[in-house]
């Protein structure tokens, strides 16, 4: 059986990630170039300043693009690129930027979906306090206004905001990544409802603003538990820890159920009482607004800490990513087939991926058969979730290029593409042209 007739097949990068030209034609600075200065915050103190010099590349990348067979591209507008303070005056060059590259697709064939945050905050809105501050919803708006402006009578999909438990949870909570701050729980939880608000007030936005009709999503970090066994009991134990708040401000219904159930969940208040931020009148109201579907990005299964060095989901000796993460394909079915249930929303998979020590072989190929089976094992998994009932809109694979992995700096390699960033040569891998094929067969042949 193959995935549905107008299944979307892609890949995805993000603008700090790949594009270079940090201080170029009128960009300002965020918050991951300033920060990233800092000796031992980025692994062999690298930085996103060149990375793969996608903004004077796209056009050469767009080619690879369409010789893989990519027929979605999936990318994100750096905030301040387009206003280079957050707020007050556009930068035309910036916003043109992206208005070529989504011409560049189109010409090639090539549908773009655009996520309007993706990590990398403006500096001067970091100066004013981020995500604390009251303002940052109507930021939010603002810039949303201004690419739905310009870019929404060529673009369909939306994003509003990628992973919000990272910028959030790791940025201001755990302190692993920009900002590298480790904040209190009254700070991360208004912090969490001002980008509630942001997202509520830019869902707004597109709708009444964009020039074509928009189908709008969110994206989070979705993983959930593994049941033990397929028994009633251990079904139903892994979808309450799934949602549970055990994961604190990694927790997906904390950053999810204002959105799609209009309140936040009960044990929150429970575990976190006073410190709660206080819901006004309408607020609910504007987090809640309608959305088209619910984008997962999943690499890894989750389970909490246990005793003897493991977590709940692991073994001695379990398959892993370069990165460590566990490989447990089944979470490409429950964690559709949890959120799904909970949510009802159409799932777009936004992010799955695998990073793997590739390396140029002396034949000039990139040989990575670890990663065919990684993406062949977790689209098996996904369908299955699908042929049971659960609505898929599209599979979008991280990364289209190798590329800057944040605090890992570039030694993780995600892409279907290789880059030397040395001399920023290009290469599709083994995996670029066997996703060719899955795409060619809307995935009959998996």
């Amino acid at each position: 059986m193959s995935f549905p007739k107008d299944f979307i097949w892609g890949a995805a990068t993000a603008s700090y990630q790949v594009e270079g030209a940090y201080n170029e034609d009128g960009k300002g600075l965020n918050v991951w170039d300033v920060t990233t200065s800092v000796n031992g915050r980025v692994k062999h103190n690298e930085n996103g300043n060149i990375a793969c010099d996608h903004y004077h590349r796209y056009k050469e990348d767009i080619k690879l693009f369409k010789e893989m067979g990519i027929k979605y591209y999936r990318f994100s507008i750096s905030w301040s690129r387009v206003i280079p303070d957050g707020i007050g005056e556009v930068n035309e060059k910036g916003i043109q930027f992206y208005s070529d590259l989504v011409d560049e697709l189109l010409a090639a064939g090539i549908t773009p979906l655009i996520t309007l945050f993706h990590w990398d905050l403006p500096y001067e809105l970091y100066l004013r306090g981020a995500y604390g501050n009251p303002d940052f919803p109507q930021w939010f708006e603002n810039y949303t206004r201004v690419v739905i402006d310009a870019l929404s009578d060529r673009v369909k999909y939306w994003i509003t905001f990628n992973e919000p438990q990272c910028f959030i949870g790791n940025g201001y909570w755990l302190g692993g990544h920009a900002p590298f701050h480790k904040c209190d729980n009254r700070t991360v939880l208004r912090m969490i409802h001002n980008y509630l608000l942001a997202h509520g007030r830019a869902v707004k936005c597109i709708r009444e603003n964009a020039k074509t009709e928009p189908k709008i999503g969110i994206a989070p970090i979705a993983p959930v538990r593994i049941p033990k066994s397929d028994s009633a009991e251990d079904i139903e134990a892994a979808r309450k820890e799934s949602f549970s708040l055990n994961d604190m401000f990694f927790s997906l219904a904390l950053y999810s159920d204002p959105i799609v159930l209009g309140k936040y969940p009960e044990d929150a208040y429970e575990m976190f009482g006073e410190e709660m931020p206080v819901v006004k009148p309408g607020d609910m109201e504007i987090i809640s607004q309608p959305l088209d579907f619910y984008g997962m990005n999943i690499y890894y299964s989750a389970a909490n800490d246990v005793d003897e060095g493991y977590r709940a989901n692991e073994y001695t000796g379990i398959p892993r990513n370069a990165l460590g993460w566990v490989i447990d394909p089944r979470v490409m079915y429950w964690s559709p087939k949890f959120v799904y249930e909970r949510y009802g929303l159409p799932i777009l998979m936004t992010e799955n991926g695998m990073a793997v020590n590739d390396t140029v072989s002396l034949d000039g190929k990139v040989h990575d058969p670890q990663r065919i089976d990684f993406m062949n094992r977790y689209l098996r998994e996904y369908k299955r979730a699908g042929e049971e009932g659960v609505p898929l809109m599209g599979y979008l694979y991280w990364s289209a290029m190798d590329n800057f992995e944040w605090a890992h700096g570039y030694d993780m390699r995600f892409g279907l593409i290789h880059v030397d960033y040395r001399d920023q040569t290009r290469i599709i891998k083994d995996s670029g042209y066997w996703f060719k094929s899955v795409i060619e067969s809307n995935g009959e042949n998996i």
